[in-house]
Protein backbone atom coordinates (compact mmCIF):
# COMPACT_ATOMS: atom_id res chain seq x y z
CA UNK A 1 0.00 0.00 0.00
CA UNK A 2 2.78 2.66 0.55
CA UNK A 3 4.13 1.78 -2.98
CA UNK A 4 1.16 3.58 -3.94
CA UNK A 5 1.81 6.54 -2.14
CA UNK A 6 2.44 9.74 -3.72
CA UNK A 7 6.09 11.47 -2.67
CA UNK A 8 5.30 14.81 -1.31
CA UNK A 9 7.56 18.29 -2.94
CA UNK A 10 8.48 21.49 -1.65
CA UNK A 11 7.55 24.25 -2.38
CA UNK A 12 10.51 25.73 -4.41
CA UNK A 13 9.25 29.30 -4.06
CA UNK A 14 10.36 29.56 0.13
CA UNK A 15 12.63 26.36 0.15
CA UNK A 16 16.17 26.95 1.09
CA UNK A 17 19.08 24.71 1.74
CA UNK A 18 21.75 26.10 4.01
CA UNK A 19 24.36 24.77 6.90
CA UNK A 20 22.36 24.89 10.30
CA UNK A 21 25.85 24.87 11.85
CA UNK A 22 26.66 28.01 10.27
CA UNK A 23 25.33 31.48 11.18
CA UNK A 24 25.87 32.87 7.68
CA UNK A 25 24.72 30.52 5.94
CA UNK A 26 21.61 30.79 8.59
CA UNK A 27 21.47 34.88 7.21
CA UNK A 28 21.82 33.90 3.92
CA UNK A 29 18.58 31.60 3.78
CA UNK A 30 16.32 35.02 5.20
CA UNK A 31 18.26 37.03 2.30
CA UNK A 32 16.77 34.71 0.31
CA UNK A 33 13.28 35.64 0.69
CA UNK A 34 14.02 39.67 0.33
CA UNK A 35 12.36 38.97 -2.96
CA UNK A 36 9.28 37.54 -1.23
CA UNK A 37 9.16 40.01 1.34
CA UNK A 38 9.53 43.04 -1.19
CA UNK A 39 6.48 41.97 -3.03
CA UNK A 40 4.53 42.36 -0.18
CA UNK A 41 5.80 45.52 0.23
CA UNK A 42 4.66 46.44 -3.27
CA UNK A 43 1.29 44.61 -2.48
CA UNK A 44 0.75 47.01 0.68
CA UNK A 45 2.32 50.22 -0.61
CA UNK A 46 0.03 49.90 -3.89
CA UNK A 47 -2.85 49.23 -1.93
CA UNK A 48 -2.45 51.59 0.45
CA UNK A 49 -1.20 54.93 -1.32
CA UNK A 50 -2.90 54.12 -4.79
CA UNK A 51 0.21 55.95 -6.20
CA UNK A 52 0.66 55.05 -10.10
CA UNK A 53 4.46 55.06 -9.18
CA UNK A 54 4.37 52.65 -7.14
CA UNK A 55 2.10 50.62 -9.75
CA UNK A 56 4.94 51.45 -12.20
CA UNK A 57 7.74 50.49 -10.39
CA UNK A 58 5.88 46.96 -9.30
CA UNK A 59 5.16 46.50 -13.05
CA UNK A 60 8.76 47.01 -13.96
CA UNK A 61 10.06 44.42 -11.65
CA UNK A 62 7.62 42.00 -13.04
CA UNK A 63 8.98 42.61 -16.51
CA UNK A 64 12.17 42.04 -14.84
CA UNK A 65 11.27 38.39 -14.29
CA UNK A 66 9.97 37.64 -17.12
CA UNK A 67 12.73 38.69 -18.91
CA UNK A 68 14.81 36.57 -16.32
CA UNK A 69 12.50 33.76 -16.79
CA UNK A 70 13.49 33.95 -20.71
CA UNK A 71 17.09 34.59 -20.52
CA UNK A 72 17.13 31.25 -18.47
CA UNK A 73 15.18 29.18 -20.97
CA UNK A 74 17.55 30.67 -23.86
CA UNK A 75 20.79 30.47 -22.14
CA UNK A 76 20.13 26.92 -20.30
CA UNK A 77 23.06 27.38 -18.23
CA UNK A 78 22.46 24.32 -15.11
CA UNK A 79 23.34 25.69 -11.36
CA UNK A 80 26.35 24.40 -9.55
CA UNK A 81 26.28 20.34 -9.36
CA UNK A 82 25.59 19.87 -5.94
CA UNK A 83 23.02 22.43 -5.89
CA UNK A 84 21.41 19.67 -8.50
CA UNK A 85 22.11 17.10 -6.08
CA UNK A 86 20.09 18.37 -3.38
CA UNK A 87 17.66 19.56 -5.19
CA UNK A 88 17.66 22.88 -6.65
CA UNK A 89 15.67 23.54 -9.57
CA UNK A 90 15.27 25.18 -12.64
CA UNK A 91 18.52 26.54 -14.58
CA UNK A 92 21.08 28.98 -13.31
CA UNK A 93 22.04 31.95 -15.77
CA UNK A 94 21.13 34.50 -14.42
CA UNK A 95 20.40 34.68 -10.84
CA UNK A 96 16.85 35.66 -10.35
CA UNK A 97 17.44 36.74 -6.81
CA UNK A 98 20.16 38.95 -7.92
CA UNK A 99 18.52 40.19 -10.59
CA UNK A 100 15.35 41.13 -8.59
CA UNK A 101 17.02 42.83 -5.68
CA UNK A 102 19.18 45.29 -8.15
CA UNK A 103 16.62 45.78 -10.13
CA UNK A 104 14.42 47.48 -7.07
CA UNK A 105 17.74 49.12 -5.52
CA UNK A 106 18.51 50.75 -9.26
CA UNK A 107 15.09 51.98 -9.23
CA UNK A 108 14.23 53.55 -6.00
CA UNK A 109 17.57 54.99 -6.15
CA UNK A 110 16.51 56.72 -9.77
CA UNK A 111 13.44 57.64 -8.65
CA UNK A 112 14.79 59.16 -4.72
CA UNK A 113 17.67 60.79 -6.77
CA UNK A 114 15.88 62.07 -9.70
CA UNK A 115 12.63 61.33 -10.16
CA UNK A 116 11.21 62.79 -6.72
CA UNK A 117 10.84 66.29 -6.52
CA UNK A 118 9.40 67.32 -3.00
CA UNK A 119 8.76 70.87 -1.84
CA UNK A 120 11.60 71.93 0.30
CA UNK A 121 9.12 71.83 3.47
CA UNK A 122 5.93 71.07 4.33
CA UNK A 123 5.69 73.09 7.55
CA UNK A 124 3.42 75.89 7.50
CA UNK A 125 3.91 79.76 7.72
CA UNK A 126 3.50 80.27 11.34
CA UNK A 127 5.44 77.59 12.14
CA UNK A 128 8.45 78.09 10.17
CA UNK A 129 8.49 81.43 11.48
CA UNK A 130 8.34 80.11 15.00
CA UNK A 131 11.19 78.07 14.38
CA UNK A 132 13.59 80.83 12.78
CA UNK A 133 12.63 83.19 15.84
CA UNK A 134 14.20 79.97 18.07
CA UNK A 135 17.05 79.10 15.69
CA UNK A 136 19.26 79.84 12.88
CA UNK A 137 17.19 82.26 9.84
CA UNK A 138 16.39 79.79 7.03
CA UNK A 139 17.65 76.48 9.03
CA UNK A 140 15.94 73.24 8.24
CA UNK A 141 14.71 71.81 11.56
CA UNK A 142 17.12 68.25 12.99
CA UNK A 143 16.75 65.39 15.07
CA UNK A 144 20.17 66.50 16.50
CA UNK A 145 18.83 70.31 17.73
CA UNK A 146 16.45 68.62 20.03
CA UNK A 147 18.63 68.75 22.66
CA UNK A 148 19.60 72.67 22.39
CA UNK A 149 15.43 73.10 22.09
CA UNK A 150 14.68 71.25 25.32
CA UNK A 151 17.44 73.52 27.10
CA UNK A 152 15.81 76.59 26.06
CA UNK A 153 12.24 76.08 25.86
CA UNK A 154 11.40 72.53 27.54
CA UNK A 155 9.22 70.09 26.41
CA UNK A 156 6.88 72.34 24.81
CA UNK A 157 9.62 73.82 22.22
CA UNK A 158 10.78 69.70 21.31
CA UNK A 159 7.43 69.62 20.47
CA UNK A 160 7.60 72.56 18.69
CA UNK A 161 10.33 71.42 16.78
CA UNK A 162 9.55 67.33 16.51
CA UNK A 163 6.15 68.69 14.91
CA UNK A 164 8.30 70.94 12.35
CA UNK A 165 10.75 67.95 11.64
CA UNK A 166 7.86 65.91 10.75
CA UNK A 167 7.26 67.77 8.20
CA UNK A 168 10.24 68.52 6.40
CA UNK A 169 10.57 66.15 3.49
CA UNK A 170 13.83 64.13 3.03
CA UNK A 171 16.88 66.09 1.99
CA UNK A 172 19.09 64.98 -0.96
CA UNK A 173 21.65 63.79 1.49
CA UNK A 174 19.07 61.88 3.19
CA UNK A 175 17.33 60.00 -0.17
CA UNK A 176 21.30 59.28 -1.19
CA UNK A 177 22.31 57.57 1.71
CA UNK A 178 18.17 55.35 1.69
CA UNK A 179 19.79 54.65 -1.91
CA UNK A 180 22.61 53.57 -1.03
CA UNK A 181 21.00 51.44 1.68
CA UNK A 182 19.30 49.75 -0.75
CA UNK A 183 22.14 48.92 -2.84
CA UNK A 184 24.06 47.27 0.12
CA UNK A 185 20.84 45.29 0.95
CA UNK A 186 20.92 44.17 -3.31
CA UNK A 187 24.47 43.48 -2.71
CA UNK A 188 24.12 41.00 0.04
CA UNK A 189 21.37 39.31 -1.52
CA UNK A 190 23.41 38.43 -4.51
CA UNK A 191 26.35 37.06 -2.27
CA UNK A 192 24.10 34.87 -0.41
CA UNK A 193 23.44 32.98 -3.29
CA UNK A 194 27.31 32.70 -4.08
CA UNK A 195 27.58 31.70 -0.45
CA UNK A 196 24.12 28.94 -0.42
CA UNK A 197 26.40 27.70 -3.35
CA UNK A 198 23.00 28.14 -5.15
CA UNK A 199 24.94 30.30 -8.06
CA UNK A 200 28.18 30.56 -9.27
CA UNK A 201 29.56 33.97 -9.48
CA UNK A 202 29.80 34.74 -13.11
CA UNK A 203 25.57 33.82 -12.96
CA UNK A 204 25.09 36.11 -9.92
CA UNK A 205 26.86 39.20 -11.88
CA UNK A 206 24.82 38.40 -15.07
CA UNK A 207 21.74 38.22 -12.66
CA UNK A 208 22.96 41.97 -11.42
CA UNK A 209 23.81 42.71 -14.65
CA UNK A 210 20.42 42.38 -16.45
CA UNK A 211 18.51 44.18 -13.41
CA UNK A 212 20.16 47.09 -13.27
CA UNK A 213 20.12 47.26 -17.31
CA UNK A 214 16.84 46.44 -16.99
CA UNK A 215 16.34 49.17 -14.25
CA UNK A 216 17.39 51.89 -15.90
CA UNK A 217 15.91 50.96 -19.00
CA UNK A 218 12.16 50.75 -17.22
CA UNK A 219 13.07 53.84 -15.76
CA UNK A 220 13.68 55.54 -19.35
CA UNK A 221 10.33 53.95 -20.51
CA UNK A 222 8.25 55.59 -17.56
CA UNK A 223 9.87 58.79 -18.42
CA UNK A 224 8.85 58.82 -21.51
CA UNK A 225 5.11 58.46 -20.42
CA UNK A 226 5.46 61.01 -18.32
CA UNK A 227 6.50 63.52 -20.69
CA UNK A 228 4.28 62.22 -23.84
CA UNK A 229 1.24 62.29 -21.52
CA UNK A 230 0.67 58.36 -22.01
CA UNK A 231 0.51 58.43 -18.15
CA UNK A 232 -1.78 61.16 -17.86
CA UNK A 233 -4.22 59.64 -20.41
CA UNK A 234 -4.10 56.42 -18.59
CA UNK A 235 -4.98 57.64 -15.47
CA UNK A 236 -8.34 59.24 -16.62
CA UNK A 237 -9.61 55.46 -17.70
CA UNK A 238 -12.90 55.29 -15.93
CA UNK A 239 -11.52 51.68 -14.39
CA UNK A 240 -8.02 53.60 -12.86
CA UNK A 241 -10.00 56.43 -11.35
CA UNK A 242 -12.83 54.07 -10.17
CA UNK A 243 -9.13 52.36 -8.27
CA UNK A 244 -8.88 55.56 -6.97
CA UNK A 245 -4.90 55.72 -8.67
CA UNK A 246 -2.91 58.78 -8.47
CA UNK A 247 0.61 60.53 -9.13
CA UNK A 248 1.57 62.79 -6.52
CA UNK A 249 4.43 60.62 -4.87
CA UNK A 250 6.89 62.31 -6.83
CA UNK A 251 6.38 65.76 -5.59
CA UNK A 252 4.97 64.67 -2.65
CA UNK A 253 6.27 62.69 0.69
CA UNK A 254 4.41 59.13 0.89
CA UNK A 255 4.29 60.04 4.86
CA UNK A 256 2.61 63.50 4.24
CA UNK A 257 -0.31 62.23 1.65
CA UNK A 258 -3.77 63.03 3.62
CA UNK A 259 -1.69 64.43 6.73
CA UNK A 260 -2.47 68.29 5.82
CA UNK A 261 -6.29 66.98 5.36
CA UNK A 262 -6.23 65.01 8.91
CA UNK A 263 -4.87 68.13 10.58
CA UNK A 264 -7.29 70.70 9.59
CA UNK A 265 -9.78 68.31 10.20
CA UNK A 266 -8.31 67.82 13.59
CA UNK A 267 -8.01 71.92 14.30
CA UNK A 268 -11.43 72.14 12.98
CA UNK A 269 -12.75 69.94 15.47
CA UNK A 270 -10.64 71.06 18.44
CA UNK A 271 -11.96 74.70 17.75
CA UNK A 272 -15.36 73.33 17.76
CA UNK A 273 -15.03 71.51 21.28
CA UNK A 274 -13.80 74.98 22.97
CA UNK A 275 -16.79 76.99 21.22
CA UNK A 276 -19.18 74.13 22.76
CA UNK A 277 -17.52 74.65 26.25
CA UNK A 278 -17.57 78.43 26.06
CA UNK A 279 -20.82 78.48 25.49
Amino acid sequence: MSDNLTPLASLSLTHVYYNPNDPLSHLCAFLALVPQALCVVYATLLWSTREAEVLLMFLGQLTCELINFILKRLIKEERPKHVIITGGKGYGMPSSHAQFAVFWAVALGLFLMVRHRPPRSHIKKGQMQKEKKEGEEGQEPALVDVPRRYKEGGLQAVNAHLEAYSHTPWSLAQRAVVSLAAGVVAVLVAWSRIYLGYHTPKQVLAGSAAGAVSAVAWFAVTYMMRETGLLAWALEFPVVRWLRIRDLVVEEDLCQAGWEKWEERRVLALGKSKNIKAN
